[in-house]
């Protein structure tokens, strides 16, 4: 599987950005497909989830910054992982990673 998120995404702060994650598949996509995303900080070291679909369902995670802000806006069947966030603020400036999986 191939996985397509663009080098850098600029948004201002208190506006709204979309995290884009397109992905390629020999394979027919699978109902087991699962995303993840995750967000490391730009002072940090350690790297938290923050997102996950699964079982045909999006999963905000109950914790860091974003679960009040996020929005689940892909839709696996056209390839697409992507997610937005809400009220931009300055501490998510960070590197956002989207993992993708299609099972078997």
């Amino acid at each position: 599987i191939h996985v397509y998120t663009p080098r850098e995404v600029y948004g201002t702060v208190g506006s709204r950005v979309t995290l884009s994650c397109s992905f390629w598949s020999s394979e027919w996509i699978s109902d087991d497909i699962s995303i993840t995303w995750h967000f490391q900080a730009e002072s940090s070291r350690d790297t938290i989830s923050i997102f996950h679909y699964a079982q045909g369902q999006p999963y905000i995670d109950d914790v860091g910054s974003f679960k009040e802000r996020m929005e689940w806006a892909g839709n696996p069947r056209r390839r697409d992982g992507s997610i937005v966030i809400h009220s931009l603020e300055p501490t998510d400036n960070g590197t956002f990673t989207c993992d993708v999986k299609n099972p078997p």
